[in-house]
């Protein structure tokens, strides 16, 4: 039968309820699930198509901010625009960093631009609240699709089975926003679909124990997921298992304290090797334009978070915000695909420095718009201040128009297969068992022959020109504050930026902040949950 709309906003509503356990005040936290949220729930799950419509959320979730695009948003304290998980994952990776700045003065926000962030920042708070708010909705559904439920229901055995590979891609997603909180907070708590619904205060666990689950959990999925390139273009397989479990082990010394290079080394090599994922033998753009899931880019697209001007009304959601923010000045919002501009994101003087000019003629990455622009940026609130990046583009490759000039059709690329590259790479030069260093050379090079870029010898592969060339290859991708820890560039003074620090020719930083802190308003709520050191 078809199941009414107004079922679905209750069913994710009801989920709303379970995620404010970890994210609201504690007198919102009373949400224990009586008769009519068991009924609303079977009342959903009497349509078969609801179950795909579920994991089709997860997948959203990464994008919008609500179930109606930007409207209806799924967590609180910020709008539905501010809150999508895309977005904030790029405020925290980008901003915080050489490679972005944004004009904007909303709330706490400039804070990112300068390291000086507090617990009451309220984009911090809403990064965290959308991972767990993404953790609920993957617990809920696996809640749903047991076994035992699926046979009360009549589920007959064909739609189990493909019931089954959902719930897989569940608990990928889990794993994935568990992956991003170790990453930007260290010690949170941990729930799953074994937890009680309702209220209660989640344990707190160490960064090393979130570790160990993340790890537990990608490797136990490599006998669930879909066999590589076998599941729909969007939708993860077992080689993104992989490769997150790769990103996973390359970070592990931060993480842990122990280094697990030569496990990081081993998936890498297996994903080239075997995956069936090839290296896009396309111009450098192509990989960022309105047709990059079907103009040969994609064949290197991993895990992309899918973006249809159509399908997907979000107008300042994900690609629709970094399209949008990154256009102003005399910048012609057309030429780029767009509707119009927001003067809001450039870039600073030191990442522009990693390339050899400004005009992309030895880089092809090297796209920046500098007319009118000045290098340095002397007022961060000046759009003009700053070059412009021209990086992604709502054009498809042979330059015809996209679906839509207001809402982007480019899909972004979490995981690509260019990354594996210079993972193993990394790994190589830092003397992992298995890795040589000639087979991470040649990789550098095809990546760098794509780019126009001359090629570079065994001894100029070193740790500082990986850093450099991992920017050139992967910025505004949501990879360089992870990259800066890493190779502790990231806080203190070995790496300065214009306006680290809050100055403008950038200043050292304490090394606390290589942590964000726990959102206060979160402390408030589960009294249970300790600072990070430094704040």
């Amino acid at each position: 039968m078809k199941i009414s709309f107004k079922y679905i906003s209750y069913f994710f509503l009801f989920i709303l309820g379970l995620s404010m356990t970890l994210t609201s005040c504690t007198s919102d936290l009373d949400v224990t699930p009586g008769d009519d949220d068991e009924f609303l729930s079977e009342t959903f799950f009497q349509d078969p198509a609801s179950y795909k419509q579920v994991l089709a959320k997860l997948y959203a979730g990464l994008y919008v901010g609500g179930n109606d695009g930007d409207g209806s948003a799924d967590i609180a304290g910020l709008s539905g625009d501010f809150s999508s998980y895309l977005r904030l994952l790029f405020v925290t990776q980008e901003f915080t960093t050489d490679e972005a700045i944004i004009a904007w003065a909303d709330g706490t926000l400039p804070t990112l631009n300068t390291q000086t962030w507090s617990p009451a920042n309220e984009f911090l708070e809403g990064t965290f609240s959308r991972a767990f708010y993404h953790i609920s909705v993957a617990n809920e559904f696996l809640r749903q699709t047991t076994d035992e439920k699926l046979t009360a229901r009549g589920v007959d055995a064909n739609l189990k089975a493909e019931i089954a590979t959902f719930r897989a891609e569940a608990r990928f997603l889990r794993a994935f926003s568990y992956y991003n909180l170790m990453d930007l907070f260290g010690n949170v708590p941990i729930t799953t679909e074994n937890d009680p619904v309702g209220f209660f205060y989640p344990e707190q666990k160490t960064r090393a124990e979130v570790f160990a689950f993340v790890e537990s959990e990608l490797k136990d999925l490599d006998t669930s997921l879909a066999a590589s390139k076998t599941n729909e273009y969007g939708r993860v397989d077992k080689t993104a298992a992989k490769f997150l479990l790769a990103q996973v082990y390359l970070n592990a010394q931060v993480y842990t304290g122990t280094a697990k290079f030569n496990e990081a080394a081993a998936l890498c090599k297996e994903i080239i090797d075997n995956s069936g994922y090839t290296f896009a033998e396309v111009p450098y753009g192509d990989l960022f334009s309105a047709d990059n899931n079907r103009n040969g880019a994609q064949s290197e697209f991993i895990f992309p978070i899918v973006s249809d001007g159509n399908a997907i009304r979000a107008t300042g959601a994900g690609m629709s915000f970094i399209m949008h923010a990154s256009i102003g000045g005399s910048m012609d919002a057309a030429s780029r695909g767009m509707d119009g501009g927001w003067q809001g994101i450039r870039t600073r003087r030191e990442f522009v420095n990693l390339f050899p000019d400004e005009t992309a003629t030895g880089d092809a990455r090297g796209t920046f718009y500098t007319d009118g622009q000045a290098l340095d940026i002397a007022n961060v609130g000046t759009f003009t201040d700053g070059y412009a990046v021209t990086k992604y583009i709502n054009k498809n490759a042979d330059g015809s128009a996209a679906q839509r000039n207001d809402i982007p059709d480019i899909d972004f690329p979490m995981f690509r297969l260019t990354d594996a590259y210079l993972m193993y790479a990394e790994c190589a030069v830092r003397g992992a068992t298995g890795a040589d260093v000639a087979t991470a050379l040649g990789y550098v090079n095809k990546i760098r022959e794509r780019a126009n870029a001359t090629p570079i010898t065994t001894a100029a592969l070193t740790l500082d020109f990986l850093l450099d060339e991992r920017g050139r290859e992967l910025f505004w991708e949501c990879h360089r504050r992870t990259d800066l820890i890493r190779f502790g560039k990231f806080t203190g003074g070995s790496k300065i930026w214009q306006w680290k620090g809050g100055t403008m020719n950038g200043t050292s930083t304490a090394s606390f902040r290589d942590l964000m802190p726990i959102p206060a308003r979160n402390i408030q709520a589960n009294p249970t949950l300790k600072q990070n050191p430094g704040y």
